[in-house]
């Protein structure tokens, strides 16, 4: 338990409650969360978009079954799109239910009991918001839960442990669903890529990292002002897979400079690729931009849970994807380093990657 507690990657400064903010039913928006929103790339609305202009469906079941055209959508999906709704994946549709009713149920507890949950100092675990680094910054129009869920004592004893029960429970056997998904997924990537099992297994020893970030995102009087979370990459992650826990949509992704929005469907995942396999498979598949917009009338609920090496182990591409015509285009690193210059910072796009591509070296700014 010590060494949970001890272990910090970052920390993110303390702000306001938004949901709290969203009660007093204000006419505008606090200046720090104003943000320039008139952004040149287009925006779609998904009841115009063709089916093939949309992030691929793809369906688990007909893959296991080794159906080459599904394989070559899957891989035309990861190279093409990074992101991708998966359906049939085998996770009991009555424990995403109970997982979206048990978060539901989080956010709708007193302050006074959510509090209990508050980010420590230094730390970025916890309830708030993350990645705040200065007092100027723009703020997110959202409230979060952040937590490491596995391995298991690397939780924090302030933090899972102390939950509400039926939520710890949900949890709990959440994790364990979602782990044994992203194993499937991975190996699958890994095989339609022709990379070695093995160099999967090196990463995803027993101490692999898996994260939960619980996102509210209330109702806001100006939400062409503000951003749920604004553009950015998973950037500790190899996969991130999403649980929106209401019909709210508001996840955009940017493709061929539009932003896409990601239709609600209830019994699918959002899976997306990670900066960090972006650098395991050496730039084959791409982590692609993403954001989050809010509701003047609704709430948004959604779950993420991402998937990490091992925090004492390091990355880099893999050996079994290199070759004289396709070098190292990322330098190996230190994943517990490589987490803590991500947390210590601003989330700015796709910037992060470019402080381990081979020439940046020396420009982190990029």
């Amino acid at each position: 338990m010590e060494e949970a507690r001890s272990r910090k990657l970052g920390g993110s400064l303390k702000v306001p409650n938004v949901q709290e903010l969203a009660k007093q039913q204000l006419s505008g928006v606090p200046p720090r969360y104003i943000r320039n929103n008139d952004d040149e790339n287009q925006l779609y609305n998904s009841s115009i978009l063709l089916p093939h202009q949309l992030p691929p469906v793809i369906d688990m079941e007909i893959i296991k079954d080794d159906d080459e055209t599904e394989l070559n959508r899957f891989h035309l999906a990861c190279k093409e799109w990074g992101f991708f709704q998966l359906v049939n994946h085998g996770v009991s549709s009555s424990l995403m239910e109970k997982v979206k009713s048990e978060i539901q149920a989080f956010f709708n507890l007193p302050m006074e009991e959510k509090k209990k949950f508050e980010q420590e100092e230094g730390d970025s675990e916890g309830y708030g918001q993350a990645f705040v680094v200065s007092e100027e910054q723009k703020l997110d129009w959202a409230d979060m839960l952040y937590m490491i869920t596995l391995p298991t004592h690397f939780r924090k004893p302030h933090l899972f442990p102390k939950l509400p029960a039926s939520l710890r429970d949900a949890l709990e056997q959440y994790s364990t669903a979602l782990k044994e998904l992203a194993m499937k997924i991975l190996y699958m990537m890994a095989r339609v890529l022709g990379m070695k099992a093995e160099e999967l297994n090196v990463l995803f020893e027993k101490d692999a990292t898996q994260m939960m970030r619980l996102n509210y995102y209330p109702p806001c009087p100006q939400p062409d002002r503000v951003m749920g979370i604004c553009p950015h990459t998973d950037s500790i992650a190899l996969l991130a897979i999403l649980l929106q826990v209401n019909e709210t949509e508001g996840l955009q992704i940017k493709k061929d400079g539009a932003w896409i929005p990601v239709p609600y469907r209830p019994d699918a995942f959002v899976v997306n690729i990670g900066d960090i396999l972006e650098i395991v498979t050496n730039g084959i598949y791409k982590s692609i931009e993403h954001r989050a917009i809010v509701n003047e009338d609704k709430e948004r609920i959604s779950i993420a849970t991402f998937f990490s090496p091992k925090l004492d182990g390091d990355l880099g591409p893999a050996a079994s994807l290199l070759t004289l015509q396709s070098p190292a285009q990322y330098r190996r690193i230190g994943v517990a380093d490589y987490f803590k210059g991500y947390f210590s910072r601003e989330l700015v796009g796709k910037s992060y990657i470019d402080t381990v591509r081979i020439g940046n070296e020396d420009d982190e700014s990029n």
